[in-house]
């Protein structure tokens, strides 16, 4: 069973990370949504246990939109995870906020259609809070560790998640960037809605691969220009999350953990 093996902290991301974790083990986890994107992996990083899942599948072969978000959050509270850290890849809405920069975002925008994006279908109805929709714990945490590091990292910011998995159109691009919004990605929503109805925190690191189409005279993106600098911030995000891991204090500080204190009717 999935509970013989317990984490502490849970890591969505690229496949690049399994060997992040020292001694892993795979392990197969159950929920009530079907299957998650793959095994989880759980190890340690620096005596922490953490629990790693690849969004995509370990080999990549599993789309944005067709994503089992419940069945992901839900194996990793299945896990006894209470954290979540969230990297992601996207593009960015300003000529301000370069490839490689990372943005703790502190907002999101949901512009997708169609996923499943609750626990909670009745007959108790949940109202979650989600004005503030990531961890303040783990965002100040997330921002002061990119500065020591001396990466490039904005503290604060808006995502806007689409639904993917085509990219913007320039028209659509330059309204995102309109609004006054930061980045774009396509896998921002609804994980952090996710974790706040299982009252799990949740920290959003956005990695910034590319300019998107709306910003004047941008060229338009291509995946292989994405993954090249994906690699790259993979490098820097495993120095970040290697620092990051061992200031997160045992004890949660933050009001997370009591989201549905007064959210249901």
């Amino acid at each position: 069973m999935a509970r013989q093996v317990n984490a502490e902290l849970g890591l969505f991301g690229g496949s690049g990370f399994y060997s992040f974790l020292d001694g892993a083990t795979d392990v197969a986890v159950h929920t009530p949504y079907g299957p998650p994107s793959d095994r989880v992996a759980v190890g340690e990083v620096a005596g922490r246990r953490i629990a790693f899942l690849p969004r995509h599948g370990r080999n990549h072969t599993i789309p944005p939109h067709r994503i089992n978000y419940r069945a992901n959050l839900w194996a990793m509270r299945e896990l006894g995870v209470t954290r979540i850290l969230a990297p992601c890849a996207v593009g960015s809405l300003r000529r301000d906020i370069a490839p490689g920069t990372f943005v703790v975002c502190d907002q999101i925008v949901d512009r997708t259609s169609g996923r499943a994006d609750t626990f909670y279908d009745g007959p108790v109805v949940t109202h979650v809070g989600f004005a503030d929709p990531y961890c303040p714990e783990l965002q100040s945490l997330a921002a002061a560790c990119g500065t020591d590091l001396g990466i490039p990292i904005r503290e604060a910011g808006t995502g806007v998640a689409i639904q993917g998995p085509r990219f913007s159109t320039r028209a659509e691009s330059a309204f995102y960037a309109a609004q006054g919004w930061h980045v774009i990605g396509m896998t921002q929503y609804p994980e952090g809605v996710l974790a706040r109805e299982l009252e799990l925190c949740c920290v959003n690191i956005s990695l910034v691969t590319d300019y998107d189409v709306g910003i004047e005279d941008i060229p338009a993106v291509t995946t292989q220009e994405v993954v090249r600098i994906l690699q790259r911030n993979n490098d820097a995000l495993r120095s970040f999350l290697g620092a990051l891991i061992p200031r997160i204090p045992l004890q949660r500080s933050c009001t997370c953990g009591s989201a549905l204190a007064d959210a249901q009717l």
